[in-house]
């Protein structure tokens, strides 16, 4: 049967809504991660933050919970191989037996010099940026399944980055005369393994969706915004970089009812900064 806007209600409350929301964020104590679990958790969610430092998460987990209305809790992992992705799904499945949404940001860098750059930036990257995304959302199909259905899918959202678009690799997220050779390389397999699993995951009514996020404040790039924020912001048509509301508005609505039939897409949320990548790469790469 054809739905009509007259059969349908599009009210925001009923395209956007996360009370019945449970989520898994990797990565979830700080920067965008930590963003994303206080748009859940300020919209009625049910969140669970993990990454390696229980101090973070215990910390984030307080401020989160003195927000509300919704809830946060947190898990200690450390998704640097396959048993470390496999315990973290192990716990979240005694905790509950559905998840609504999974976005897995948990991610690192390493800068080196181009001649001098150690198999352990490449093997580390690697592992932690592309194939921890695979195992962990592989241990919890079970749970991003259960209950899906066509017009209430599971979502998977995954973090990648406008550096897995570009070819520069200097600016925030290395040194001066260093080069983040491997990172780049890995969020590009970000959009393309994302792409994959919504080919294979939409039939059991889970979307797949990678967010590239430019220049936001996160661990990764807090040294460049220090010491060279105004040339970064030089390569920032928006003249300013990527605040939470901007990603948060962004996540809610890929895991909202309104973006229930959106999958495999890699959104691009950066100011304008990629489509003007020639201009800001020219100015950013000169003072390497």
């Amino acid at each position: 049967m054809a739905h009509t806007a007259g059969s349908a209600n599009l009210a925001v409350s009923n395209l956007f809504s996360y009370q019945d929301h449970i989520v898994l964020i990797t990565g979830g104590a700080t920067g965008l991660g930590e963003m994303a679990a206080q748009a859940f958790v300020q919209n009625g969610a049910r969140v669970i933050i993990a990454s390696r430092k229980k101090s973070e998460l215990e910390k984030t987990a307080s401020r989160l919970n003195s927000l509300g209305p919704g809830k946060a809790e947190y898990v200690v992992a450390d998704l640097k191989d396959k048993a470390g992705c496999e315990a973290l799904c192990a716990e979240v499945r005694k905790r509950t037996d559905r998840l609504t949404v999974l976005m897995n940001n948990s991610g690192a860098t390493w800068g080196a010099r181009y001649d001098d750059f150690p198999e352990s930036g490449w093997d580390k990257i690697m592992a932690l940026n592309v194939k921890a995304i695979y195992y962990v959302t592989v241990g919890l199909h079970a749970l991003l399944t259960k209950g899906a259905t066509a017009d209430a899918p599971g979502r998977v959202i995954n973090i990648s980055s406008t550096a897995g678009y570009t070819t520069g690799v200097g600016g925030a997220l290395s040194a001066p005369g260093e080069g983040a050779w491997s990172y780049g390389p890995s969020k590009a397999a970000v959009i393309h393994l994302s792409k994959i699993q919504a080919s294979k995951l939409m039939e059991e009514h889970v979307t797949v969706n990678a967010i590239c996020p430019g220049l936001f404040p996160s661990r990764m790039s807090n040294f460049g915004l220090e010491k060279g924020m105004e040339l970064l912001l030089k390569a920032q048509p928006s003249g300013r970089v990527g605040k939470a509301e901007d990603f948060a508005g962004l996540v809610l609505f890929l895991a909202g009812k309104g973006a229930a039939h959106i999958t495999g897409n890699a959104i691009v949320i950066d100011g304008g900064a990629l489509v003007n990548e020639f201009r800001g790469r020219s100015r950013i790469d000169a003072k390497l």
